[in-house]
């Protein structure tokens, strides 16, 4: 036995001894031990990673899709809905209590059971002891209480089986539910008499209309007669009288009590449709003059124009000087052989659809000037060589004032008018100039203008010996002029033949100067806003120069390869300036930045026929307009290059003012004077 039982422990020994292979997967990774001890921890987040992060959704508000960053990351396994209830509230209380009862009486049930069952018991040892008394007499039990107590233990050591209780079932329940009283709607109705009807016929025939055209004429003859025999005081009454009547009447065709909403509705409308262009006034700057090497561009904005003025040139611009986006527009025709009617528009740039007022002539317009004390008042010179002034506080399609051939009007074209300073009596005045050689004063009386001749230009060194050893003067046709800023009696005259003579109010027979400026027509002279010294002139030889007025050869010239309709000096700078010319183009000079050509020379018409005839800066805003030969009249907006101030140097602060652009021309000025001084 010993032996067969070692033999057995041996067999075991030896299958607990055999090493157990590993069985590794075939993905399994060869680490080292290093590798192994290396430690890498992971952070567990409450994302969800089902959860999709790539939701789009549409935005009213921006009116385009946009992408939703915040993603519920809540994921819900499983949930019931629970019917707790708490011990303290009534509802606790009331199911403890109804549990409490119901127990009460299952124990009261049981106690009556027990007590039964042990009356039972005592009957039947009774019966028991007498058959035994009777059978055997001899043995006697245990007395009958002992018994019953021992029964009653019984009872008490089994368990106490628990009355099985309905279930209440948790979807019962009951809505609580108020309805509220609506209050009864009320009908209120009244009743009214119909307006009194009355069918009316008649036949129409032509004399009758006749008669009827009659008599109302015959009434309008006897109310004008009516009129002429009443004193001021029943002509008043009778005017309250007619306006009374006029209020009564229904005008349900007249709009002028609805013009200036209208207006207002109009400015609106155009507003939102010219959006793109307002805010491109406002606020565009264009960003590549920072890349462009000191040269600038114009940006087109709005284009004014009006059917009836469709085949006039632009022949006049005039900014207003107290509201800064209306501005007035002269139309008529440079082509003498092309003569026909004449237009006064005004236009506000927060319109651009239609013209705020609009005035016909029968002859053309060829150059208007604006009050700057009174801006209402516009002074136009016509073709027919009239001169006549409207009142834009009266927008009547006549002039307020109108010069005729017995109040000495010109007989040539008047080519320029600038209203002056008023004169001692405090009247208004202002001069023209026409091709008749004459320069004339005229001033505002209560109801007509009268006339002065200040000079009539001759042409020095034409004069002819005529008939009878008389002497004979070639007439000077005067073309364009401009008044010096503070020197009041000192102005420029510049002529068809090319000539520009320095004039004085005072002296009507000589001239102060006469330059020797273009080979053809001057087509404008303008004085600098900053120095008092310097001024421009163009002419249709292609040429713009600038002068000083103390030297008789010009300071700068500029060939700009096409006839120049007309320059203007830029409001913010002494050195900036504009020109424009015959083959649609624009040219913005900077005298700062580049001595010998423009900064800007840009096309901006859309046809090449299409000829420039003026140009205007606007006196506040970095805008000019120019109008062409077709009517049209283009707002442009400038770029930064072109109104460049002064950069600002650390430590120092810019100066700016009239002295600052007067020293920067002057210096610019006196590098070309020493030059001419050395030659």
């Amino acid at each position: 036995q010993d032996e067969d039982s070692g033999t057995e422990v041996g067999e075991g020994a030896d299958e607990w001894a055999q090493s157990k292979a590993t069985v590794r997967p075939p993905d399994q990774l060869e680490l080292t031990d290093a590798e192994l001890k290396e430690e890498f921890t992971r952070i567990l987040t409450a994302n969800n990673p089902h959860a999709p992060q790539n939701i789009v959704r549409y935005s009213f508000k921006e009116g385009t899709y946009k992408f939703i960053g915040v993603v519920n990351q809540l994921a819900v396994h499983f949930s019931q809905v629970g019917n707790l209830i708490p011990k303290d509230s009534d509802e606790g209380r009331r199911q403890h209590y109804r549990d409490e009862l119901a127990a009460g009486s299952q124990e009261s049930a049981k106690v009556v059971i027990s007590e039964t069952e042990i009356l039972e018991e005592e009957e039947e040892p009774k019966e028991s002891e007498a058959e035994a008394e009777t059978e055997a007499g001899s043995q006697t039990d245990m007395p009958a209480a002992e018994a019953a107590e021992k029964v009653n233990e019984e009872e008490l050591m089994t368990p106490k089986q628990p009355k099985e209780q309905k279930l209440t079932n948790q979807f019962n329940f009951s809505e609580r539910a108020s309805q509220t009283i609506n209050n009864p709607l009320r009908d209120r109705e009244c009743q009214m008499e119909p307006p009194p009807r009355t069918n009316f016929s008649a036949t129409a025939n032509q004399w009758e209309i006749y008669d009827a055209y009659v008599e109302e004429l015959e009434k309008q003859e006897k109310t004008k007669e009516k009129e002429k025999t009443k004193t001021p005081v029943a002509k008043k009454m009778g005017k309250m009288a007619m306006r009374k009547m006029a209020s009564m009447e229904s005008q349900s065709d007249d709009i002028t009590k609805v013009t200036q909403a209208a207006k207002i509705v109009e400015r609106m409308v155009n507003q939102n449709t010219f959006d793109d262009v307002a805010q491109d006034f406002k606020y565009y700057e264009d960003a590549a003059d920072e890349y462009r090497d000191q040269e600038g561009t114009l940006l087109p904005l709005w284009k004014f124009q009006n059917d009836k003025a469709k085949r006039l040139a632009v022949t006049a611009l005039c900014w207003n000087p107290k509201y800064n986006d209306l501005f007035a527009v002269g139309h008529g025709s440079y082509d003498f052989m092309k003569q026909s009617r004449g237009m006064l528009l005004l236009y506000s740039m927060k319109n651009p659809s239609f013209p705020e007022y609009v005035f016909s002539s029968e002859s053309g317009i060829m150059c208007l000037d604006m009050h700057v004390d009174h801006p209402y008042l516009v002074v136009v010179g016509h073709y027919d060589g009239n001169v006549a002034i409207y009142n834009l506080k009266k927008p009547h399609s006549q002039p307020a004032f109108r010069s005729s051939a017995k109040s000495g009007k010109h007989t040539d074209p008047v080519w320029q008018v600038k209203w002056q300073k008023d004169d001692m009596d405090n009247n208004l005045n202002f001069f023209s100039v026409s091709s008749d050689g004459r320069i004339v004063s005229w001033t505002l009386l209560k109801s007509e203008l009268v006339h002065t001749d200040v000079i009539k230009l001759k042409v020095e060194g034409s004069t002819t010996d005529g008939l009878d050893g008389l002497q004979l003067h070639t007439v000077g046709c005067g073309t364009a002029f401009d008044f010096h800023k503070e020197i009041d009696y000192m102005f420029l005259v510049g002529t068809e033949e090319g000539k520009i003579y320095k004039c004085s109010k005072s002296y009507s027979s000589k001239f102060l100067d006469t330059y020797d400026a273009h080979n053809m027509a001057v087509d404008a002279v303008s004085w600098n806003p900053y120095h008092t010294k310097v001024f421009m002139s163009c002419s249709s030889d292609w040429t713009v120069k600038i002068w000083d007025h103390t030297i008789k050869t010009p300071m700068f010239i500029y060939d700009l390869n096409s006839a120049v309709g007309d320059v203007a000096w830029a409001p913010y700078s002494s050195t900036v300036f504009a020109a424009v010319t015959t083959n649609g183009k624009t040219h913005v000079f900077d005298l700062s930045i580049n001595k010998y050509e423009a900064i800007c020379n840009q096309p901006v018409v859309a046809k090449k026929k299409n000829k420039i005839t003026h140009v205007q800066f606007n006196p506040i805003h970095p805008i000019i307009i120019v109008g062409d030969d077709r009517g049209h009249v283009t707002c442009l907006k400038l770029s930064p290059n072109l109104r460049k101030m002064p950069k600002e140097k650390k430590g120092q602060e810019v100066q700016k003012g009239p002295a600052v652009e007067i020293a920067k021309l002057d210096k610019l000025l006196n590098l070309v004077r020493e030059v001419k001084t050395k030659t």
